[in-house]
């Protein structure tokens, strides 16, 4: 096996926990069921496919792989859920260093460099070249996380921005404009407004490096350096975010949550009617739609406020081949890989999910057209995409993320601990390790 950087493992693991991740349950596992028959020349090819997250993008996945075993008879895949994507990544990194990796695994996107330069995932172009793939037809703003040094190591499959999610109702009754706030001053007088002392928070969010992330770009600018050696957030557009975020908390208009499902319970506090707004995935769109109804409230959706301007990382997964397979399983991981990433894939996976098309071809689509028709909220992470980019591939990058997240979470809770010297700590640790 070659060598594998354990300790930069566990802190990509770490990192991208929440990054793009749209829920926590479980998933049944198991889409089909087949014999092994690499050794029989009749008999189809079986290979396993590790998802994450449950709820509709559980269903999403067996629903897709249950659908792929009954259109053709060559290859068998059997789908196993494997938690989020932290979980994934631990577990493939062990199941790898064991020779029993599965073939075919989602790669969230800020990770596919750490991977194919461990020698963990195979480099595609081969495939791609022998089947003349149309690569132009995969939207280009999400291809910024499929090449590693210039090579290609995966295909879009589901992917994301985080967009603003508001209890429209909420905000009819405040007397606010039901398409939500477009800016941060708006942004911060709707929480105020929205905000109900010991009932409800205008807001609740995790400290999570994805949107950190989202509100370093609306300030215009960056989280590395463009020769990725040295941090770019320690300045004012990486130290504006935490500012705001620390004023309305301390104003009592947003809740921050300091604990390991801080995530979870802003998407329940949301559920719950506890607070108007949430910032999360475009994943858990047609969840909280679900929820929305159940619960007897409208739901809106927007862009991430702007500052100086809008933006917002891409983010999800990436599908991805384990390296080293026999001639044989890597056909079968390719023909599934080609596959799920079609056309009418990507319009059933968005369609279903709420993720977003990966396919121009699937966005012109009279399918996706008629969609955004009948349902607005699904377009508008696609419309948000013109803001959007790719997430740092740096190999110590989730080391990075893991250390910004922990010191914003110290000013958080200690209220001697400045935005400044906040920003300022996690930028002097993050240069230490970019430059080792």
């Amino acid at each position: 096996m070659k060598k594998f950087g354990s300790v930069l493992l566990a802190a990509t693991l770490a990192l991208t926990m929440t990054a793009c991740g749209a829920s926590n349950s479980d998933g049944s596992t198991g889409a089909a069921s087949g014999s092994n028959s690499n050794d029989t020349a009749n008999k189809p090819i079986e290979i396993t496919y590790w998802y994450s997250w449950g709820d509709k993008i559980a269903e999403n996945n067996e629903n897709l792989v249950k659908m792929f075993n009954e259109s053709q008879d060559e290859v068998i895949v059997k789908a196993e859920y494997q938690g989020t994507y932290a979980d994934q990544h631990s577990k493939a990194q062990a199941a790898f260093a064991a020779g029993n990796a599965p073939e075919v695994w989602q790669n969230e996107i800020a990770s596919v460099g750490v991977f194919a330069e461990s020698g963990m995932t195979q480099e595609l172009t081969s495939f791609v070249e022998k089947d003349q793939l149309d690569m132009e037809d995969f939207i280009q703003g999400l291809m910024g996380n499929s090449y590693v040094n210039d090579k290609l190591y995966a295909l879009p499959y589901l992917r994301s921005t985080p967009i603003l999610y508001f209890n429209r109702t909420m905000l009819k009754e405040a007397g606010l404009d039901p398409a939500g706030p477009k800016n941060w001053t708006e942004f911060e007088d709707y929480a105020r407004k929205l905000t109900i002392n010991d009932q409800r928070y205008g807001i609740s969010m995790p400290v999570d490096i994805w949107l950190y992330e989202a509100f370093v770009r609306q300030s215009g600018g960056t989280m590395i350096s463009e020769d990725g050696k040295s941090a770019a957030f320690d300045n004012e557009t990486g130290i504006e975010p935490v500012k705001l975020w620390l004023k309305m908390k301390d104003e009592g208009i947003m809740s921050i949550g300091t604990t390991d499902d801080a995530g979870t319970q802003a998407k329940t506090d949301f559920h719950n009617q506890r607070s108007a707004m949430l910032f999360s995935s475009t994943a858990d769109l047609t969840n909280n739609m679900k929820v929305a109804e159940e619960q007897g409230f409208e739901l809106g959706t927007t862009f991430m406020p702007a500052n100086d301007t809008y933006g917002v990382p891409t983010g999800g997964a990436n599908l991805v081949m384990t390296s080293g397979l026999s001639p044989e399983k890597q056909e079968a991981a390719w023909k599934f890989i080609k596959w799920m990433t079609s056309k009418e894939q990507t319009i059933y996976a968005s369609s279903f999910t709420g993720y977003l098309p990966s396919r121009i071809s699937a966005v012109e689509s009279d399918e996706m057209k008629k969609l955004y028709e009948e349902k607005p909220l699904f377009k508008v992470a696609v419309d948000q995409l013109e803001y959007a980019g790719p997430r740092p591939m740096q190999k110590v990058y989730p080391e990075i993320g893991e250390m910004i997240k922990n010191e914003i979470l110290r000013a958080v809770v200690d209220s001697s601990v400045s935005a400044e010297a906040a920003v300022a700590e996690a930028a002097k640790k993050a240069n230490a390790l970019l430059n080792k």
